[in-house]
């Protein structure tokens, strides 16, 4: 008898463990460049409606394809933008911003916006190193658990000219873990 409670208990604890694995999969993002994965946690506690709209774009390949436009280096890498070019963005609404007390440190992603608040729509950014003056100012919906160096391997831009990138590289794939 206690060989079965035991056998029963071992059970109910790997599903309850499979379970709480398989809902932590839909808050990885996996974002694949030309030289390896980055993994990324999403935080739908810190920015729900962010991490909504980028897991939505992703599941559908919105990105895909999708260049690094601006990459500054010491500060950031920019994506997300079908024109390429900084001035676009999905056809869903902009975002109303979710801003917290979340810093942003190496490795944290941050939805780009124009001078409104309430303009992010698809464009996101990777910090290569922490940016305290962003704090408060920008909504933080993630952050690379795994991979940075294929972040620091991105083609870095111009200085002169904000870190506009000539032949950029891509995203060649972006995918919740879930639906990968």
């Amino acid at each position: 008898m206690k060989t079965l409670k035991l056998f029963a208990a071992t059970t109910l604890a790997m599903c309850i463990a499979g379970a709480s694995y398989a809902a932590d999969k839909t808050n990885i993002l996996l974002l694949d460049t030309k030289n390896g994965q980055v993994k990324i946690e999403l935080l739908p506690k810190v920015a729900p409606g962010h991490v909504k709209r980028i897991t939505s774009l992703a599941n559908k390949g919105f990105y895909d394809g999708l260049k690094f436009h601006r990459v500054i280096e010491g500060f950031m890498a920019q994506t997300g933008d079908p024109l390429g070019n900084g001035t676009g963005g999905s056809k869903e609404a902009d975002l109303k911003a979710e801003f917290s007390d979340v810093s942003f440190e190496r490795g944290t992603l941050g939805m780009a916006r124009s001078q409104s608040p309430n303009s992010a729509n698809s464009q996101f950014f990777i910090m290569f190193a922490p940016a305290p003056h962003l704090n408060g100012q920008y909504t933080v919906f993630g952050k690379v658990t795994d991979g940075m160096e294929f972040v620091d391997s991105i083609k870095k831009g111009s200085q002169a000219l904000n870190g506009s990138v000539d032949n950029p590289d891509t995203i060649v794939k972006m995918r919740t873990a879930d639906k990968y």
